[in-house]
């Protein structure tokens, strides 16, 4: 099965027309055309009548060829996949073109029907000025093991589940779990202000994962209607088929996890523990031990971990001495963990400071 990519943009083209956003403002008249696929020189999506040797299933927007290659296309509008192989079709697709931009956790939900894995070729269309440049672009589809190619590019999987790019625009040659696992940082520690974005930033770094645990750490707003307002606003933005663990016992947490862990956040967690301990005005001996197991847990772990923390060194010095206790250990707290992580990043208005 050859499928050739005529287009790989939204409805309108990237950038749109009269469109005057940063994101189209930024970019050359046609640099990419609408969508627009045809697999084996004949066959148009969306699929309709096909040849003798070829089979529709997922509701038209499956297709497999003589060769028994599958394709899953599922660009801007489309359903949701299922949760599930279809009755009538593969167990896994061996290429899927689909929309990330929109809901990139419909990718997540692919690999976890096992629909798709690391031998998918994932290519993202519908590219548009939802994302605000190429380069960003290419930052987010690295983390979800996805790929981006030019108008104009023919994308063939061979018989051994790896795929290959053709023609004179080719942007990728081969597609492999090495190749995904690049994105895939064991430790990534994001810190920001207030509404600085972090939390998003984190929970996009893990959007495609078939399998993911939230912990989050702060109270439920039992009481505290705006504090509940925020809680419902996190949990609508994360994606239904993560799983969601509430506690303060972070380091066996981390010490049990089996799968990609997203802490929400650090800095409600020291504040439990100040709670915990009576540390406002008490000792505060136990809260360094906590810290203490929880660098320790943080160090030793073999899987992923994405960590969300207030960064409290640029703000006005707290008029307390509790206050300026609970900064100066959220402070260490993050400088520990900083310094036993593979990704560290300052996150500002939604952009990514890299540190």
């Amino acid at each position: 099965m050859k499928v050739l990519l005529s287009g790989t943009a939204g409805g309108s083209g990237w950038p749109e027309p009269r469109c005057r956003c940063a994101s189209c403002a930024g970019l050359p008249a046609g640099h990419r055309r609408p969508f627009e696929l045809i697999v084996d020189g004949a066959i148009r999506f969306p699929f309709t009548r096909l040849p003798d040797g070829y089979a529709l299933h997922a509701g038209g927007h499956g297709l497999t060829g003589p060769d028994g290659s599958a394709l899953l296309c599922l660009p801007p509008g489309s359903p949701a996949p299922g949760v599930k192989p279809h009755p009538d079709g593969p167990a896994r697709y061996d290429m899927v073109l689909i929309d990330l931009l929109d809901r990139p956790e419909r990718l997540g939900e692919l690999r976890r029907a096992g629909l798709a894995d690391d031998a998918t070729l994932v290519v993202a269309i519908g590219l548009d000025h939802r994302v605000r440049s190429e380069e960003e672009l290419a930052r987010r589809l690295k983390l979800w093991g996805a790929h981006a190619v030019s108008d104009g590019t023919e994308l063939e999987p061979p018989p051994s589940g790896r795929a290959r790019t053709s023609g004179t625009h080719a942007a990728s040659t081969r597609v492999s779990s090495p190749e995904r696992a690049q994105g895939q940082v064991g430790r990534a520690l994001l810190l920001g202000g207030s509404r600085s974005g972090k939390s998003a930033e984190a929970e996009l770094r893990l959007a495609a994962e078939p399998y993911v645990t939230y912990v989050a750490t702060g109270p439920g707003g039992e009481g505290d209607a705006e504090w509940a307002a925020r809680v419902r606003a996190h949990q609508v933005r994360r994606p239904a088929h993560w799983g969601t663990v509430e506690t303060s016992d972070l380091a066996g947490t981390i010490r049990r996890a089996t799968t990609p862990l997203l802490i929400d956040g650090l800095g409600t967690w020291l504040a439990a523990v100040f709670d915990d301990h009576g540390a406002w005005e008490g000792d505060r001996a136990p809260v360094t031990a906590r810290c203490d197991e929880l660098v320790a847990a943080w160090r030793q772990t073999p899987g992923r971990i994405v960590a969300v923390s207030d960064e409290v060194g640029m703000g006005v010095v707290p008029m307390t001495a509790s206050g300026r206790a609970f900064r100066d250990a959220l402070g260490r707290l993050n400088e520990r963990l900083a310094a036993e992580s593979e990704y560290v990043a300052l996150v500002v208005a939604g952009r990514l400071l890299e540190l």
